[in-house]
């Protein structure tokens, strides 16, 4: 178990070092008493007796009573008022369902997968191992280049940022990798996953992930990238990039669901 007395946890807030802050796995922890009953409002909708139910259920068990429920993701879609949910809310429950239905109960991936999804999201990010970082890395290769920098520290990220660069990529862009793997012969997505895996791995064998308890998030991060993959695959498939309709699409669908979904 990651070490709760740590300056940079598995599941805390505080980050190894404030001007280069690692992605931690801390969505869920971030959401607010407004959040858990705006959801809880949501899925009561008219019901004044349901609303008492699950205020209760929020006050017994916790707000993952509530971001558990299995009708969220299609409130938060559908109702005229979810137009007001953080975004932290959305990309938590978003991904936290994605991973259930394919198989994923670790409610710690579920929030570190929405926390890349939350970072990589915005500016260039996704390109730097750190927002105060000056090196933009355009592919994986570059990156696994870095992965012995001689700065400890340094190493540290690129190793980190192996693993997160390859799930956003292989995870929400999976058609554009197709597509470019056939038409001009760029890796798979098995060279994505194969890369991830590595990046995580060598992430969680760094000395520093073992003093700040980060080692077990990453070698579960390892150990099931392409869980990860396919899930956030199915959330880019159905929310971001609806409209796609190619052979690439199908023959990925069906590859993974052989492959993941009935393992």
């Amino acid at each position: 178990m990651p070490n709760s007395a740590s300056p940079c946890r598995y599941s805390g807030v505080p980050v190894c070092d404030r001007e280069e802050p690692v992605i931690l796995a801390d969505t869920r922890h971030r959401l607010t008493r407004d959040d858990a009953q705006l959801a809880a409002r949501l899925l009561a909708r008219d019901s004044g007796d349901e609303l008492a139910e699950l205020e209760a259920k929020l006050a017994d068990e916790g707000i993952d009573a509530v971001l558990d429920d299995a009708r969220l993701p299609a409130v938060l879609l559908r109702h005229p008022r979810a137009a007001y949910v953080s975004f932290p809310l959305f990309a938590y429950v978003m991904t936290r369902h994605a991973l259930k239905e394919a198989g994923e109960p670790d409610r710690g991936l579920a929030d570190y997968v929405s926390a890349i999804l939350i970072h990589f999201g915005f500016r260039d990010r996704a390109q730097r191992i750190a927002g105060s970082d000056d090196e933009v890395y355009d592919a994986l290769a570059q990156l696994f280049e870095d992965v012995d920098d001689p700065d400890a520290r340094r190493s540290f990220l690129v190793r980190t940022h192996l693993g997160n660069y390859a799930l956003w990529l292989s995870g929400i862009f999976p058609d554009y990798i197709e597509q470019r793997r056939w038409r001009r012969g760029g890796p798979d997505l098995e060279y994505y996953e194969e890369m991830g895996r590595r990046g995580f791995q060598l992430a969680a064998d760094h000395r520093l992930a073992e003093e700040h308890g980060l080692a077990p998030l990453y070698t579960a991060a390892a150990q099931r990238f392409g869980v990860l993959r396919v899930a956030l695959n199915s959330l880019s498939d159905w929310l971001f990039f609806p409209n796609v309709q190619t052979p690439e699409r199908l023959m990925r669908q069906v590859r993974d669901e052989n492959r993941w979904m009935s393992s």
